[in-house]
């Protein structure tokens, strides 16, 4: 359970996934830039995990950092028992066997002028795998994601879609056998009528090899459909985590609140759900000092400015760093 300043759903050895004070910096001209600060969750084996907050929020940093893809100022990274913030990188490159990750634009994910059987075994080709299983690999692996081999196989990325690019970019993760998929806005950048398709073929697939999933996106209404927990960043900060059904229902934070009352209804003639979020997102450079919020939070009090919240069990299975939660 939660510690001070901490989040975590569950004992240390219950989860694949454990982050523990996890901090990333840059720095910048006008000085450190801290796009991860000080951040802890856990996700247990077989889970989906969405990460979701406003463009700048470090939600993507953090992806990245698992996989030690940016470096890692502070904190520690646990995964299948095994802590990983400072192993050689030697041993993080077979880890990333089992870590794979999908990026946002499939299109610039994938070499243009590269065979699509190619893209899809490309870890394997580097792991060492003879021509022939890797072959075999490549139509199992198109199939799997709905691209049969025989129609695409010999195309060159260049010729796909976006949709299909992104199948491609799936599959070659999917090659390596992997027991962690991080999917970093994997369908922001496609038309809305690809995006089912692409969220059903990753739950499908995610049951199929019973992968653990960390699913990062802006879109509140695509995280809702995905996750069973969720995470709700804010400058490098997390302001709430839990059930995704409970951080949905009952959000606890003022943030969370702000983010789903500012989704379109379904209806475009209603409007939004409730009032927009407020203000300009500060600078990550200068943030409020106390709260991160404060400067936005439509309840914020002079405790607000003076001390930093702390990560605290609001209900059940439900944590946020609030002094004054919504209940």
């Amino acid at each position: 359970m939660a510690g001070s300043g901490t989040a975590h759903l569950r004992a240390e050895g219950d989860s694949l996934l454990r982050v523990e004070g996890l901090q990333v910096e840059y720095r910048m001209r006008g000085g450190t830039f801290k796009a991860v600060d000080g951040i802890s969750f856990d996700v247990g084996k077989g889970e989906t995990l969405g990460i979701v907050g406003e463009s700048g929020c470090g939600k993507s940093t953090t992806g990245r950092a698992v996989l030690r893809l940016d470096p890692i100022a502070a904190g520690r990274i646990c995964y299948a028992g095994e802590w990983i913030e400072s192993v050689p990188e030697r041993r993080m490159r077979e880890l990333r066997r089992e870590m794979q990750m999908i990026f946002q634009d499939p299109v610039a994910s994938l070499n243009p002028r590269r065979a699509v059987k190619d893209l899809v075994v490309e870890g394997l080709t580097i792991k060492g795998v003879a021509a022939r299983e890797r072959e075999t690999a490549a139509q199992e692996v198109l199939a799997q994601v709905g691209l049969p081999g025989v129609r695409f196989a010999g195309l060159v990325a260049r010729q796909l879609s976006g949709g299909q690019a992104q199948r491609v970019a799936i599959g070659r993760a999917l090659a390596l056998s992997p027991r962690l998929l991080i999917c970093d806005e994997p369908v922001s950048a496609l038309d809305v009528s690809v995006q089912a398709q692409i969220l059903n073929l990753i739950e499908r697939l995610k049951q199929e090899f019973d992968l653990t999933v960390v699913f990062i996106a802006h879109d509140l209404g695509v995280v809702r459909a995905v996750s069973d927990n969720v995470l709700v960043m804010y400058l490098g900060k997390v302001c709430e985590f839990g059930d995704a059904v409970e951080v949905y229902d009952q959000p606890a934070h003022p943030y969370t609140r702000a983010l789903l009352d500012s989704v379109p209804l379904t209806d475009p003639d209603q409007g939004f759900a409730g009032p927009a979020l407020g203000g300009d997102l500060p600078s990550p450079l200068e943030p409020p000092t106390g709260c991160r919020f404060r400067s936005r939070c439509p309840t914020a009090q002079d405790r607000c400015s003076l001390e930093e919240p702390v990560m605290r069990e609001v209900r059940r299975g439900q944590f946020a760093a609030c002094h004054f939660p919504l209940t």
